[in-house]
Protein backbone atom coordinates (compact mmCIF):
# COMPACT_ATOMS: atom_id res chain seq x y z
CA UNK A 1 0.00 0.00 0.00
CA UNK A 2 1.44 3.40 -0.98
CA UNK A 3 1.56 6.47 1.21
CA UNK A 4 -0.68 9.42 0.49
CA UNK A 5 0.62 12.89 -0.27
CA UNK A 6 0.89 15.27 2.67
CA UNK A 7 0.21 18.56 0.93
CA UNK A 8 1.48 21.88 2.26
CA UNK A 9 -1.22 24.51 1.59
CA UNK A 10 0.08 27.76 0.02
CA UNK A 11 -1.36 29.84 2.87
CA UNK A 12 0.82 32.09 5.00
CA UNK A 13 0.00 33.04 8.57
CA UNK A 14 -1.34 36.34 7.28
CA UNK A 15 -3.70 34.93 4.61
CA UNK A 16 -7.45 34.47 5.03
CA UNK A 17 -7.77 32.05 2.12
CA UNK A 18 -6.14 30.73 -1.03
CA UNK A 19 -8.18 30.23 -4.21
CA UNK A 20 -7.30 28.51 -7.47
CA UNK A 21 -9.28 27.83 -10.64
CA UNK A 22 -8.46 25.02 -13.07
CA UNK A 23 -9.78 23.85 -16.44
CA UNK A 24 -8.55 20.34 -17.13
CA UNK A 25 -9.37 17.28 -19.26
CA UNK A 26 -9.26 14.77 -16.40
CA UNK A 27 -8.72 14.17 -12.69
CA UNK A 28 -5.15 13.05 -12.05
CA UNK A 29 -4.13 14.38 -8.60
CA UNK A 30 -3.54 11.52 -6.13
CA UNK A 31 -4.97 10.85 -2.69
CA UNK A 32 -3.84 13.60 -0.32
CA UNK A 33 -4.53 15.54 2.87
CA UNK A 34 -3.45 18.88 4.33
CA UNK A 35 -3.72 21.04 7.43
CA UNK A 36 -6.35 23.39 6.01
CA UNK A 37 -10.08 23.45 5.39
CA UNK A 38 -10.93 23.05 1.71
CA UNK A 39 -14.03 24.08 -0.21
CA UNK A 40 -13.85 22.35 -3.59
CA UNK A 41 -16.28 23.04 -6.45
CA UNK A 42 -16.32 20.97 -9.64
CA UNK A 43 -18.56 21.09 -12.69
CA UNK A 44 -18.74 18.91 -15.81
CA UNK A 45 -17.75 15.96 -13.63
CA UNK A 46 -20.55 13.43 -14.26
CA UNK A 47 -19.29 9.89 -13.67
CA UNK A 48 -16.26 10.91 -11.59
CA UNK A 49 -15.85 9.61 -8.05
CA UNK A 50 -15.12 11.57 -4.91
CA UNK A 51 -13.30 9.72 -2.11
CA UNK A 52 -13.26 11.36 1.33
CA UNK A 53 -12.01 9.24 4.20
CA UNK A 54 -13.97 6.00 3.93
CA UNK A 55 -16.72 7.51 1.77
CA UNK A 56 -16.97 6.99 -2.00
CA UNK A 57 -19.64 8.72 -4.10
CA UNK A 58 -20.25 8.88 -7.85
CA UNK A 59 -20.81 12.47 -8.97
CA UNK A 60 -23.29 14.21 -11.20
CA UNK A 61 -22.54 17.30 -13.29
CA UNK A 62 -21.82 19.47 -10.23
CA UNK A 63 -20.07 18.82 -6.93
CA UNK A 64 -19.30 21.03 -3.94
CA UNK A 65 -17.58 19.53 -0.91
CA UNK A 66 -16.13 20.98 2.28
CA UNK A 67 -13.19 18.96 3.64
CA UNK A 68 -11.79 19.29 7.16
CA UNK A 69 -8.13 19.39 8.15
CA UNK A 70 -6.01 16.26 7.68
CA UNK A 71 -8.80 14.22 6.09
CA UNK A 72 -7.73 12.09 3.10
CA UNK A 73 -9.55 12.98 -0.12
CA UNK A 74 -9.32 12.71 -3.89
CA UNK A 75 -11.46 13.20 -6.99
CA UNK A 76 -10.80 10.37 -9.44
CA UNK A 77 -11.66 10.05 -13.13
CA UNK A 78 -13.63 6.78 -12.97
CA UNK A 79 -16.37 7.02 -15.66
CA UNK A 80 -16.15 10.78 -16.29
CA UNK A 81 -16.05 11.34 -20.08
CA UNK A 82 -16.58 15.11 -20.40
CA UNK A 83 -12.95 16.16 -20.99
CA UNK A 84 -13.73 19.73 -19.86
CA UNK A 85 -13.65 19.75 -16.07
CA UNK A 86 -13.92 23.10 -14.28
CA UNK A 87 -12.62 23.17 -10.70
CA UNK A 88 -12.39 25.90 -8.07
CA UNK A 89 -10.46 25.12 -4.89
CA UNK A 90 -10.51 27.37 -1.83
CA UNK A 91 -8.28 26.55 1.12
CA UNK A 92 -8.66 28.25 4.49
CA UNK A 93 -6.43 28.07 7.60
CA UNK A 94 -7.80 26.04 10.47
CA UNK A 95 -7.93 29.14 12.68
CA UNK A 96 -9.74 31.40 10.20
CA UNK A 97 -12.59 31.95 12.66
CA UNK A 98 -11.68 32.61 16.27
CA UNK A 99 -13.40 30.24 18.73
CA UNK A 100 -14.90 33.19 20.63
CA UNK A 101 -16.43 34.45 17.38
CA UNK A 102 -17.80 31.02 16.48
CA UNK A 103 -19.45 30.78 19.90
CA UNK A 104 -21.64 33.81 19.15
CA UNK A 105 -25.28 32.82 18.70
CA UNK A 106 -25.50 34.07 15.12
CA UNK A 107 -22.49 31.96 14.15
CA UNK A 108 -23.85 28.64 15.42
CA UNK A 109 -24.67 27.31 11.88
CA UNK A 110 -21.10 28.09 10.77
CA UNK A 111 -19.64 26.41 13.84
CA UNK A 112 -21.81 23.34 13.20
CA UNK A 113 -20.70 23.20 9.54
CA UNK A 114 -17.00 23.46 10.41
CA UNK A 115 -17.39 20.68 12.97
CA UNK A 116 -19.22 18.51 10.41
CA UNK A 117 -16.46 19.22 7.87
CA UNK A 118 -14.06 17.20 10.02
CA UNK A 119 -15.64 14.13 8.39
CA UNK A 120 -16.24 15.96 5.09
CA UNK A 121 -19.59 17.26 3.83
CA UNK A 122 -21.13 17.48 0.36
CA UNK A 123 -23.76 20.04 -0.66
CA UNK A 124 -26.90 19.52 -2.72
CA UNK A 125 -27.79 21.40 -5.90
CA UNK A 126 -29.92 23.96 -4.06
CA UNK A 127 -26.94 25.06 -1.95
CA UNK A 128 -24.56 24.94 -4.92
CA UNK A 129 -26.77 27.23 -7.02
CA UNK A 130 -27.07 29.65 -4.09
CA UNK A 131 -23.33 30.37 -4.15
CA UNK A 132 -22.39 29.53 -7.77
CA UNK A 133 -22.35 33.10 -9.13
CA UNK A 134 -20.31 34.45 -6.23
CA UNK A 135 -17.78 31.61 -6.38
CA UNK A 136 -17.15 32.09 -10.08
CA UNK A 137 -17.08 35.89 -9.83
CA UNK A 138 -14.32 36.19 -7.20
CA UNK A 139 -12.10 33.31 -8.28
CA UNK A 140 -9.66 35.51 -10.20
CA UNK A 141 -9.88 38.52 -7.89
CA UNK A 142 -7.08 39.63 -5.61
CA UNK A 143 -7.91 38.95 -1.93
CA UNK A 144 -9.33 42.17 -0.50
CA UNK A 145 -11.63 43.15 2.34
CA UNK A 146 -14.54 43.09 -0.12
CA UNK A 147 -13.77 39.60 -1.46
CA UNK A 148 -13.36 38.34 2.10
CA UNK A 149 -16.84 39.66 2.85
CA UNK A 150 -18.13 37.72 -0.16
CA UNK A 151 -16.31 34.62 1.07
CA UNK A 152 -17.89 34.98 4.50
CA UNK A 153 -21.29 35.33 2.86
CA UNK A 154 -20.71 32.14 0.87
CA UNK A 155 -19.70 30.24 4.00
CA UNK A 156 -22.68 31.54 5.98
CA UNK A 157 -25.20 30.78 3.22
CA UNK A 158 -23.85 27.24 2.83
CA UNK A 159 -24.00 26.73 6.59
CA UNK A 160 -27.60 27.94 6.85
CA UNK A 161 -28.80 26.11 3.72
CA UNK A 162 -29.24 22.83 5.59
CA UNK A 163 -28.55 21.23 2.21
CA UNK A 164 -25.55 19.03 2.97
CA UNK A 165 -24.69 15.57 4.24
CA UNK A 166 -21.68 14.08 6.02
CA UNK A 167 -19.23 11.85 4.16
CA UNK A 168 -16.64 9.86 6.15
CA UNK A 169 -17.56 8.00 9.29
CA UNK A 170 -16.42 9.54 12.57
CA UNK A 171 -14.55 6.31 13.35
CA UNK A 172 -12.44 6.69 10.22
CA UNK A 173 -11.57 10.35 10.76
CA UNK A 174 -11.09 9.99 14.53
CA UNK A 175 -13.65 12.73 15.03
CA UNK A 176 -16.34 12.36 17.66
CA UNK A 177 -19.78 13.88 17.28
CA UNK A 178 -20.63 15.66 20.55
CA UNK A 179 -22.88 13.63 22.84
CA UNK A 180 -25.26 15.35 25.26
CA UNK A 181 -26.59 12.25 27.03
CA UNK A 182 -24.58 10.33 29.63
CA UNK A 183 -26.49 7.13 28.82
CA UNK A 184 -25.76 7.45 25.11
CA UNK A 185 -22.07 7.99 25.88
CA UNK A 186 -21.98 4.88 28.07
CA UNK A 187 -23.50 2.79 25.27
CA UNK A 188 -21.14 4.22 22.65
CA UNK A 189 -18.09 3.70 24.84
CA UNK A 190 -19.02 0.05 25.40
CA UNK A 191 -19.63 -0.59 21.68
CA UNK A 192 -16.38 1.17 20.73
CA UNK A 193 -14.49 -1.17 23.09
CA UNK A 194 -16.35 -4.41 22.26
CA UNK A 195 -17.22 -4.15 18.54
CA UNK A 196 -15.03 -7.19 17.82
CA UNK A 197 -17.35 -9.32 19.94
CA UNK A 198 -21.06 -10.12 19.84
CA UNK A 199 -22.82 -7.08 21.32
CA UNK A 200 -26.09 -8.06 22.98
CA UNK A 201 -28.96 -5.68 23.72
CA UNK A 202 -29.39 -7.25 27.15
CA UNK A 203 -25.82 -6.27 28.03
CA UNK A 204 -26.25 -2.72 26.77
CA UNK A 205 -29.57 -2.14 28.50
CA UNK A 206 -28.10 -3.42 31.77
CA UNK A 207 -25.36 -0.80 31.60
CA UNK A 208 -27.91 2.04 31.78
CA UNK A 209 -30.71 0.35 33.77
CA UNK A 210 -33.22 0.35 30.92
CA UNK A 211 -35.18 -2.38 29.20
CA UNK A 212 -33.92 -3.37 25.72
CA UNK A 213 -37.00 -1.86 24.06
CA UNK A 214 -36.73 1.39 26.01
CA UNK A 215 -33.03 1.68 25.23
CA UNK A 216 -33.65 1.01 21.55
CA UNK A 217 -36.21 3.83 21.36
CA UNK A 218 -34.07 6.19 23.47
CA UNK A 219 -30.96 5.65 21.34
CA UNK A 220 -32.88 6.18 18.09
CA UNK A 221 -34.48 9.40 19.39
CA UNK A 222 -31.15 10.85 20.54
CA UNK A 223 -28.91 9.77 17.63
CA UNK A 224 -31.36 9.35 14.74
CA UNK A 225 -30.08 5.82 14.09
CA UNK A 226 -30.54 2.39 15.57
CA UNK A 227 -28.05 0.67 17.86
CA UNK A 228 -27.46 -2.02 15.23
CA UNK A 229 -26.65 0.67 12.67
CA UNK A 230 -24.21 2.29 15.09
CA UNK A 231 -22.49 -1.06 15.70
CA UNK A 232 -22.17 -1.60 11.95
CA UNK A 233 -20.79 1.94 11.52
CA UNK A 234 -18.11 1.26 14.12
CA UNK A 235 -17.18 -2.07 12.54
CA UNK A 236 -17.15 -0.69 8.99
CA UNK A 237 -15.12 2.34 10.11
CA UNK A 238 -12.49 0.09 11.67
CA UNK A 239 -12.53 -2.18 8.63
CA UNK A 240 -11.82 0.72 6.27
CA UNK A 241 -8.80 1.69 8.37
CA UNK A 242 -7.43 -1.84 8.03
CA UNK A 243 -8.21 -1.97 4.30
CA UNK A 244 -6.20 1.22 3.79
CA UNK A 245 -3.39 0.83 6.33
CA UNK A 246 -2.73 -2.92 6.57
CA UNK A 247 -1.90 -5.91 4.41
CA UNK A 248 -4.45 -8.14 6.15
CA UNK A 249 -6.73 -10.08 3.84
CA UNK A 250 -10.39 -9.15 3.53
CA UNK A 251 -11.32 -12.35 5.37
CA UNK A 252 -8.97 -11.52 8.25
CA UNK A 253 -10.36 -8.00 8.47
CA UNK A 254 -13.91 -9.33 8.44
CA UNK A 255 -13.44 -11.44 11.56
CA UNK A 256 -11.20 -8.92 13.31
CA UNK A 257 -13.98 -6.33 13.05
CA UNK A 258 -16.70 -8.51 14.53
CA UNK A 259 -18.44 -9.96 11.49
CA UNK A 260 -19.42 -13.59 11.81
CA UNK A 261 -19.00 -14.39 8.11
CA UNK A 262 -17.29 -12.96 5.05
CA UNK A 263 -20.59 -12.82 3.17
CA UNK A 264 -22.15 -10.73 5.95
CA UNK A 265 -19.12 -8.42 5.90
CA UNK A 266 -19.24 -7.96 2.12
CA UNK A 267 -22.98 -7.36 2.15
CA UNK A 268 -22.87 -4.86 5.04
CA UNK A 269 -19.82 -3.02 3.68
CA UNK A 270 -21.40 -2.58 0.25
CA UNK A 271 -24.72 -1.41 1.73
CA UNK A 272 -22.84 1.32 3.67
CA UNK A 273 -20.11 2.28 1.18
CA UNK A 274 -21.63 1.35 -2.16
CA UNK A 275 -18.65 -0.84 -3.08
CA UNK A 276 -17.23 -4.13 -1.83
CA UNK A 277 -14.24 -4.17 0.55
CA UNK A 278 -11.99 -5.33 -2.29
CA UNK A 279 -13.19 -2.53 -4.59
CA UNK A 280 -12.67 0.00 -1.82
CA UNK A 281 -9.10 -1.16 -1.22
CA UNK A 282 -8.31 -1.10 -4.95
CA UNK A 283 -9.59 2.50 -5.22
CA UNK A 284 -7.16 3.57 -2.53
CA UNK A 285 -4.27 1.61 -4.07
CA UNK A 286 -4.89 3.27 -7.40
CA UNK A 287 -4.95 6.77 -5.93
CA UNK A 288 -2.25 6.45 -3.29
CA UNK A 289 1.08 8.11 -4.00
CA UNK A 290 4.02 5.71 -3.80
CA UNK A 291 6.79 7.38 -1.84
Amino acid sequence: MGKLIIEIPPISGKDCYYMQERYKPCFNYPLHKHDAFELNFVEHCAGARRIVGDNIEVLGDYDLAFIGCNLEHVWEQSDCKTGSIHEITIQMPNDLFDERWLNRRIMQPVKDMFEAAQVGIAFGMKAIMTVYDRLTSIVNSEPTFQTMQIMQGIIYDLATSGDYHCLASSHYSHTDVPVTSRRIQVIKDYIDSHYQEEVRMETLSGLVNMTPNALSRFFKQRTNRSISNYINDVRIGQATLLLVDSTMTVVEISYKCGFNSISNFNRTFKSVKGVTPTEFRESYKKNAYLM
